[in-house]
């Protein structure tokens, strides 16, 4: 594996486009390692590789939602740690749209959640949106350090990413907590009035 990421290397944007994509099915070796050694090669283009390996990664994202679908966690247990499949299924059992969410930031792999959300029946639409939002944070928060601060950010990626993780999850949590309280008082309200009316259609019916 530590191979074909080297032989990707070789082909620049390319070679992170093909190996953001696979992250997201099958490769054990997340893309990150691949956009770092390319943007401390030429800084400069370093928000342009950002946006190639955006976009490779949610196209991958559907291919490995569908593998979910067809094979679910058989092919998970088989290829990849055990913690990682347990952690990822954790994360689910509470909330699936936190679990790709935080799973964007994680060291567990990205093929991870794109399986698993077939294999759960996760919608494809949350799953599309909330790995675009959290893979998009990911690559362009290394794309601009590089860009800003040239090779120098090589050092800066891993801790300000461990930094965006333990404020941005929180923050992600709580609003994710507070739009489904919202929700649920909605429904309760709906359920609530629905019952009212219910009741005043009796109480007509039985006047009449």
């Amino acid at each position: 594996m530590d191979s074909i990421a080297e032989f990707l290397k070789q082909f620049g944007a390319l070679g992170l486009f093909v190996h953001s994509m696979i992250d997201a099915i099958f490769f054990p070796i997340p893309a990150f390692f691949t956009q770092v050694s390319l943007s401390m090669i030429d800084p400069q283009a370093a928000l342009q590789l950002a946006t190639v390996g955006f976009i490779g990664c949610l196209l991958g994202t559907p291919v490995g939602y569908g593998i979910g679908r067809l094979s679910g966690k058989v092919l998970l247990h088989k290829f990849l740690k055990k913690k990682w499949v347990d952690s990822a299924t954790a994360m689910f059992g509470k909330n699936g749209e936190a679990a790709v969410m935080i799973g964007a930031f994680t060291p567990i792999p990205f093929k991870v959640f794109t399986i698993l959300s077939g294999g759960l029946n996760f919608p494809l639409w949350k799953l599309m949106v909330y790995a675009a939002i959290g893979r998009a944070a990911k690559f362009y928060i290394v794309g601009s350090l590089f860009y800003m601060y040239g090779r120098a950010a090589e050092g800066m990626v891993k801790q300000v990413s461990m930094y965006v993780f333990l404020i941005a999850v929180p923050v992600l949590l709580i609003g994710l907590f507070v739009k489904r309280k919202l929700a649920n008082r909605a429904k309760a309200k709906g359920a609530a009035g629905g019952k009212a009316t219910v009741a005043a259609q009796a109480s007509h019916s039985e006047e009449a």
